[in-house]
Order: structure tokens, then sequence, then C-alpha cells
């Protein structure tokens, strides 16, 4: 994992720093610029009968003809040019978008956020947190290789059973953007990127988790596995939600508004979609380059995904909002340029 796309280089238990810029502060009187830190309450009490890790079996595949995929949540599949291809290529189009969604979430899960992960329960974030925040941190640390784990187990079980090949690029569109923006920056600034990612990450509310597992017409491996991750997920969210206010007491003058001005980037690499992977995918199918470029253009519109991305995010700007990632007005003016928040 050491040097993966430029992301981490040397071993992360040992000189993982993401924030060591930021100002040292013992937590005693909870404490945050005059006002009091929410207390920590603990979502992790029935972990270990509750964690998919502890208590769900493997998911295993059966051939039972079902889709992989819900073509309602696949965006280009609901395109009329696309609902009329031929049924083998409109079930490897499914198939694909499978793929895309287990590796982003097994890069995802062990590229970024058990990269932060780690440095939370090892020490090394130089973020004052309670000790059951700490120890709490092993438990998703746990829980996000477990993710990681069964994503690549599925998408071998559905390779071998459909001899449909993954064709995703090696990196997911979100990894390389995230590389080229701490790129733009210097290299202590890159490493709070990534911290501040991982809250993004941990706590946009996506409907997608919820509604596969809901899916009465899917293969129940893929519904159980995505049930399973939502479940877990529930509790991430929760302790970001809560680590963000630790994280923010922490921060200095500097760092604070670097963060607030950075954060609306780091949504927008989370939930853009991969545009020149699905143009590719969809000419490989065989439809026009004009056709594809119109159904790209109807699909994923500017204002559709910027509607999109108010929703999914709505809850994450609400805990913005509340520690005041906003108050400084160069954040709050990219926040309204990217059409996240109206402060008027």
């Amino acid at each position: 994992m050491c040097g993966t796309v430029g992301l981490f280089t040397g071993c992360a238990a040992a000189t993982f720093c993401p924030v060591s810029q930021l100002k040292r502060t013992k937590v005693t009187s909870g404490k945050q610029d005059g006002g009091d830190l929410p207390p920590y309450r603990s979502a992790f009490s029935a972990w270990d009968t509750k964690a998919s890790v502890r208590s769900r079996p493997r998911r295993e595949l059966a051939d039972d003809g079902l889709s992989l995929f819900p073509a309602d949540l696949v965006p280009v599949a609901r395109h009329p040019l696309v609902a009329v291809l031929p049924p083998e290529i409109y079930d490897c189009l499914l198939t694909q978008h499978l793929y895309r969604y287990l590796q982003f979430t097994a890069k995802l899960e062990y590229l970024v956020v058990n990269h932060v992960t780690l440095g939370i329960a090892h020490g090394s974030i130089a973020v004052p947190i309670p000790d059951q925040m700490r120890f709490d941190a092993f438990k998703i640390y746990t829980d996000e290789a477990y993710h990681a784990l069964f994503s690549v187990d599925l998408m071998r079980q559905v390779e071998a059973q459909t001899r449909i090949r993954p064709s995703f690029d090696d990196e997911p569109y979100f990894l390389v953007r995230l590389a080229a923006l701490k790129e733009r920056h210097d290299a202590a600034r890159a490493q709070l990127i990534e911290v501040l990612f991982t809250i993004v990450s941990e706590t946009l509310i996506t409907a997608t988790l919820t509604d596969v597992a809901r899916s009465q017409d899917v293969a129940s491996a893929v519904v159980e596995t995505v049930r399973d991750h939502a479940l877990d997920e529930g509790r991430h969210h929760a302790y970001f939600a809560s680590y963000l206010n630790y994280l923010w007491a922490s921060l200095g003058r500097k760092e604070r508004e670097f963060a607030g001005r950075i954060l609306p980037e780091l949504i927008d690499i989370f939930l853009r979609p991969d545009l020149p992977a699905i143009r590719k995918e969809l000419l490989s199918y065989g439809l026009r380059r004009d056709a594809v470029e119109q159904v790209l253009a109807e699909t994923f519109s500017e204002e559709t995904q910027m509607s999109y991305a108010r929703a999914t995010a709505s809850k994450l700007l609400g805990y913005l909002l509340e520690v005041g990632v906003f108050e400084e007005s160069g954040a709050r003016d990219i926040a309204q340029e990217r059409g996240f928040i109206s402060f008027d």
C-alpha cells in the first residue's frame, strides 16, 4: 500500500500524521472557542454482536438469473438510447456498474478511510479526543477492512459466474482527483485534506445503500452485502459527525480557513460521476459518439449534478455550518459558488 497513487509513503502506523500542524491542546474542560464540545456518545456499544464482521455470514452469489444491480439506480440505464440495447449488453452495463461500485467501496475503505482511522486509533493524528472515541476507531478500522474484503470477494464471484471482466480503470475517479488536489497544495496541507475527505465520505447521506438493500429483483448476495455495509456505516456516520467537532476545536485559524475553502471541493470529488469512464463504456457497446454525448448531456447536466450533491450533502453541510466552517468569507463564497449553500 505504500506509495499507492502518490497518497502514502512509509509505514502508516509509524509516520502517518495528517494534521501534524494542528495545535496540540488537551481536552479537559470540553471547551471550543469558549463553547462546550458536544459530549461523545459511542454508537458502538453493541458492536460485538451487531457489526457485520462479527454477525453476518459470507454472502455467496447464486445463479438465480436476477439482475446484479437495480437498473433504476444506474442513471444512464434509464436513458431511451440505452434502454433499447440488446439484453445481453444491458445486463453487461448493470454488471459493470456493480463492479464500479464495489471497486469504489473497496479502494475508499483501504486506501483512504482506514489510513485516517489508523491514525486516530494509533494516536498519531494530533487531535485530542476521548479515550472511548480512540478505542472505537479500532472498530471502524476492522469494519472498513471487512467492507473492502467482501466487496472484492463479491467482484470475484460475479466475474467467475458471468465471465464478464471488469472494465474500469485501476484507480477510481475520486482517487485520481483527490491525488491531483493534494498535489496542488503543500505536503502538510495535503495530509489534512485526507482527514477532511474521510469526514466527507463517512457523513454524506446517499440513498444508494438503502435503495439497493430494498431491491426485490436483484441477486440476494448483492442486496445482503449492501445491507451489511449500510448497517455498519450508520455507526460510522455518527462517529465522524462527532469527530468533526474535536477536529475543528484543534485547528488554528489558518487551518480552519484552509479547511473551509477546500471542503466544498472535497464533496464534489466524492460525488461527481466519472464521465470519461462512462463515455468509454457506452462507446464500447456500439453506440455512436453523438448518441453517447447526448446520453451524457441529458443524464448528467450540471443542474442535475448540483441538485444531487445538495441533497446528498445536506446533513454534512448542517454539521459544517454548526461548527462554523463557513464563517470565513472565502469559504462561504466558495460554498455558494458550488451551489451547496445559500446565505442570502
